[in-house]
């Protein structure tokens, strides 16, 4: 039996928070902070990360309006999955990310984390929190 890993994104507009599962898919790790460059370039380090660390599936947080609907952050992420799908061949899917930027920021808190420390550590945790969240969903 082979294992993979699977990859959450949380993706913003100068940055794209990423975590990583262990090989059994049980536990989720916050990984980095990815500073955007330009699309093309955020496209490749994404696909050759997805490479190095042997993903079979990413898990990008859906921005959805508190009501349900989508909106231009929800398709605008949308757009960018797809392409991040069609250049590194892997399965993408979409998790309901609602508050998990709160979550994350609540936790941070807790942990005692500065202020300023917490700006550049809120993103990562945020994708860990989708991350794991939708791979509770699965088992």
């Amino acid at each position: 039996m082979q294992y993979k890993r699977k990859m959450g994104i949380d993706y913003g507009e100068v940055r794209i928070g990423i975590a990583l599962s262990d090989l059994l898919c049980i536990i989720s790790s916050p990984y980095e902070v990815y500073v955007r460059k330009d699309e093309q370039q955020d496209l490749l380090y994404l696909s050759n990360l997805i490479k190095e660390q042997d993903v079979d599936l990413v898990v990008f947080g859906l921005p959805l309006n508190m009501d349900g609907t989508e909106g231009d952050r929800a398709v605008k992420t949308r757009e960018f999955a797809s392409k991040l799908e069609s250049m590194s061949n892997v399965k993408i899917v979409f998790y309901d990310e609602r508050l998990t930027s709160v979550e994350a920021e609540e936790i941070l808190i807790q942990s005692g984390v500065r202020r300023e420390k917490r700006r550049q550590m809120l993103d990562k945790i945020a994708a860990q929190i989708i991350l794991q969240d939708y791979l509770k969903s699965k088992n």
